[in-house]
């Protein structure tokens, strides 16, 4: 351990003193040239030279080096005035050199060393203490008397004259050792709350770090899966465009192709109709009436194939019409394609594998029916004869088997000829009876409510209304119970989002339905 006087380090440990023209030996220990010179002189006789403080050993006797930066560190460190000892107090009567004092004495008000305290006097008002800089603050300021007592009533340590006739007479004193050893016992409490205090707040901040770490590996995570995703939308509507233009290319050259004979044979008759109405022309143009009357009738003249008018056309002058030009139909299927893929990868954000959510009959109330496959509750007039529990709910609800502790999850309810309903869930702790047992109408329950044509959502009897129109019957709830977040969706095209819960979930998760009238049923669900 280091020295606290670093002129200490500047010793010889020949001589003990400090280095005067300091050397180094080979081995790198350091002494005063005169006191290694004096044992290398010693070790002539035997041969063997050894270095006095680590007693390696040099085969001839060694060279002696001079370590000036040693002793420019020596110079400038013997100017600097002495440091302080551990308690940085010095004896009072050491006036040549300063020399650390060992006790104090009160009634002198001095400080003393070893050697002076060996003389000093030993009658019992000079009070020894440990070396102190504040001696006067150990005397009662209005006495000047030694503050031997403590007063309970003032807090004040005082003397023994503030206790008999000071300002402190008559009150509980109690002797400054055993005051300053229950003010420490109280201290110790003290400590004690604040050292687990202390690690309370160390573990929180480790379970907040190790949060963090996790909510950023999730959303590292989400991000490559949604990068994925938006890569294979893009692959997918890159496909589907060539595909689609390929097929409007092709389409265009058919029937590009098509009109193009069309257009040939068309001309060549325009040319024969030209041909045949110049001749008619020119027998009109006669004067010679045995010429024209030898020349075959006028229908002869015509193209025998238009004699039958429209139907013997054989189709070679048939009119495009709207329609024929593009397949529509064709084009309009492989767009639709983009539809179920978008589709698919919607539902894919919380579809992550099928699991069956089924009603539990412990908890459906005994106003309600359950389906045999348990995924259907409906309000009866006819009470149930199934046995009162405390786990059975009293009124119109019920909740599922299963319950969720962690991963993303989703339930698909439809509320059949029901505008009476509310769906979400709820913890298993939950009170099945009263008023408050209803999901929303407690702190352990979330829902969604329908009314009026409208929804709202419910939380510990706070009720928000969501300001939009029931399109449809169908309604998804998603848990993603390590984010704390619970949502609500209109199954509706496309999906729509209604609103999110947000929470620490500290207990399992179940779905739970509430039927007002009509009934419920469980259409899809799923986990991670």
């Amino acid at each position: 351990m280091a020295s606290a006087d670093p002129r200490e380090e500047l010793d010889c440990s020949i001589c003990l003193s400090t280095y005067t023209d300091p050397v180094m030996l080979r081995c790198g220990h350091n002494f005063c040239r005169v006191c290694i010179d004096r044992v290398l002189d010693t070790q002539d006789e035997s041969g063997v030279y050894s270095c006095p403080e680590c007693r390696e050993e040099f085969p001839e006797r060694p060279a002696l080096m001079r370590n000036l930066a040693l002793r420019k560190v020596m110079e400038n460190l013997l100017f600097i005035p002495p440091t302080k000892t551990k308690t940085g107090i010095f004896c009072s009567y050491c006036v040549d050199s300063p020399v650390p004092a060992v006790r104090s004495c009160l009634h002198c008000e001095a400080s003393l060393c070893d050697k002076h305290l060996r003389s000093h006097s030993k009658s019992p008002e000079h009070v020894l203490s440990d070396p102190s800089t504040s001696l006067e603050k150990m005397k009662c300021s209005v006495h000047k008397k030694i503050l031997e007592y403590y007063c309970t009533e003032d807090a004040a340590c005082i003397c023994v004259s503030c206790s008999l006739a000071g300002e402190h007479r008559g009150h509980r004193v109690e002797m400054l050792d055993e005051a300053s050893q229950k003010k420490k016992k109280k201290l110790r409490n003290v400590l004690q709350k604040l050292i687990t205090k202390k690690k309370e707040t160390k573990e929180r901040v480790q379970s907040l770090e190790e949060r963090r770490r996790k909510a950023q590996e999730k959303a590292a995570g989400e991000a490559e899966r949604v990068t994925a995703l938006c890569t294979d939308i893009r692959r997918r509507v890159d496909d589907l465009e060539k595909k689609v233009l390929s097929e409007i290319s092709r389409q265009e050259k058919e029937e590009s192709l098509s009109l193009s004979a069309l257009i040939h044979q068309l001309e060549i008759k325009k040319d024969e109709l030209s041909r045949k109405m110049r001749h008619i022309e020119e027998l009109c143009n006669m004067t010679d009436p045995l010429t024209v009357l030898q020349e075959p009738d006028t229908g002869d003249l015509c193209d025998p194939e238009e004699e039958g008018g429209d139907e013997d056309t054989g189709g070679h002058d048939k009119q495009p019409h709207d329609g024929d030009d593009l397949d529509v139909a064709v084009i309009s299927h492989t767009l639709h394609t983009l539809c179920d893929v978008i589709s698919g990868i919607r539902s894919g954000i919380y579809v992550e594998g099928p699991a069956d959510i089924l009603l539990d009959v412990n908890t459906v109330a005994n106003n309600l029916l359950i389906s045999d496959d348990l995924k259907t509750v409906t309000l009866t007039g006819e009470k149930q004869n199934r046995p009162e529990t405390a786990e059975r709910f009293q009124h119109y609800q019920v909740m599922s088997r299963r319950g969720f502790t962690s991963g993303r999850h989703y339930c698909d309810v439809e509320g059949r000829r029901s505008r009476g309903w509310m769906v979400g869930m709820c913890y298993p702790s939950i009170d099945k009876s009263g008023g408050q047992s209803h999901i929303g109408y407690n702190q352990k329950s979330w829902s969604l409510r329908t009314y009026n044509n409208r929804y709202s959502v419910i939380h510990n009897s706070k009720e928000i209304r969501l300001h939009v129109k029931i399109s449809s019957d169908g309604v998804r709830i998603c848990l993603d119970y390590e984010a704390g977040q619970l949502s609500f969706y209109e199954l509706c095209d496309p999906i729509r989002h209604l609103h999110t819960f947000t929470a620490t979930f500290s207990e399992p998760l179940h779905a739970a339905l509430y039927v007002g009238n009509g009934s419920i049923k469980i259409t899809g669900g799923s986990r991670n």
